[in-house]
């Protein structure tokens, strides 16, 4: 599980931002959001402008040397932050798996290439490339041979990277656990259409998914359940390549009746199909074209899955006890990111209206 996560010098953030994860508070409500004493699910809160966008793009970066999954075109466009461009954009996580508490950094220039990087076991260096200066612990020898082609390589190879494909490694050994996590990663948004980063390998239309896999039905049902629309589906060819509705008797391709929102709902069928292998999943204003209360529908689905999930949103009505807890609703603001927990003195417990207390001031969101 990512324990912590923290960004320096990225796009909006000059200074390093830390999320913490690995101290939730002692609730007794709504355990679901917790596991292994790991916040597993939660909401991302912020103004408009705040970072919260970015902030999800940061957390993901390490698919991008670590996974073959599939990663954004446009990137590493406007990737440092512009008042301090000849700085590099430091990343830091730490992972939990079993009793191995994971610590890896690393850095990278302006077009992404990788710089410098450090990965520790339980506090000890495992394996380090300063400037070109590599240090690896006994356990992964590398020849001072490829050690120097390495260091001085035109492509920025990343250690780590190098050892999983070049050293034959337990399924058990940490390294493997930090390679599978990485590589069930998924970032996605409806926003602008479907875009996503890892999970996947290719891009493919939702259409064609649900007819090759005669998913018809089970999808009309999943939107009646979800938002109480009803439609009625042509039973389409195995050949056929978009949804068809029947209407009146009359069939129309889906794409051209259905409603903003319920594109936003496709495209969370689509994820949810593909979600039971995933490790964290952060989904980019999942709820930009939604209702409230089938705001709060998908969120009860997404943070009963047993991988961790986040999203972020503007909607406090899902700032509720009735959902998360506190300590599991997160407020980014001017460069920090606190639980709601920790932006009050007041005591919070179940009966308290979160979002009332909210709207009227009663944190210190900074």
């Amino acid at each position: 599980m990512l324990t912590k996560f923290a960004v320096e010098n990225y796009r909006g953030f000059s200074k390093r931002i830390e999320w913490n994860l690995s101290n939730p508070s002692k609730y007794d409500f709504n355990d679901y959001a917790i596991k292994n004493g790991v916040v597993k699910s939660g909401i991302l809160y912020g103004p408009n402008g705040a970072g919260k966008s970015n902030f999800g793009f940061a957390l993901f970066d390490i698919v991008n040397h670590l996974s073959q999954k599939f990663k954004k075109p446009d990137y590493y466009r406007n990737f440092v932050y512009a008042g301090n461009l000849q700085s590099p954009v430091r990343f830091e996580y730490q992972f939990k798996f079993g009793t191995d508490i994971i610590a890896y950094s690393y850095e990278k220039d302006g077009i992404g290439n990788l710089l410098s990087e450090r990965l520790e076991r339980n506090g000890e260096l495992c394996l380090e490339n300063k400037k070109g200066e590599i240090t690896t612990s006994v356990e992964f020898f590398i020849d001072e041979t490829i050690k120097k082609k390495i260091s001085v390589s035109a492509r920025s190879i990343s250690l780590v990277a190098y050892i999983l494909t070049s050293l034959p490694l337990e399924e058990s050994h940490y390294l493997v656990k930090l390679s599978h996590f990485v590589d069930n990663m998924l970032w996605f948004s409806s926003v602008e259409g479907n875009q996503f980063i890892g999970l996947q390998t290719v891009v493919e239309s939702i259409d064609e998914y649900i007819i090759r896999n005669g998913l018809t039905e089970d999808y009309s049902q999943f939107i009646k359940d979800i938002s109480g629309q009803e439609f009625n589906f042509v039973q389409p060819l195995s050949t056929d390549k978009i949804i068809m509705c029947n209407i009146n008797g009359v069939s129309l391709p889906l794409v051209e009746i259905e409603s903003t929102g319920t594109k936003s709902i496709s495209l969370l069928y689509y994820w949810l199909k593909q979600i039971d292998g995933a490790s964290f999943v952060f989904i980019d204003e999942f709820d930009a074209f939604y209702h409230f209360k089938l705001a709060l529908n998908v969120c009860r689905k997404l943070f009963k899955l047993n991988c961790q999930v986040f999203t972020s949103s503007h909607n406090t009505l899902l700032m509720t006890n009735d959902l998360l807890r506190p300590d599991c609703n997160f407020v980014l603001n001017h460069n920090i990111i606190k639980p709601l927990c920790e932006c009050t003195e007041k005591e919070l417990r179940f009966g308290h209206n979160i979002e009332k207390l909210f709207r009227g001031g009663a944190f210190d969101t900074i």
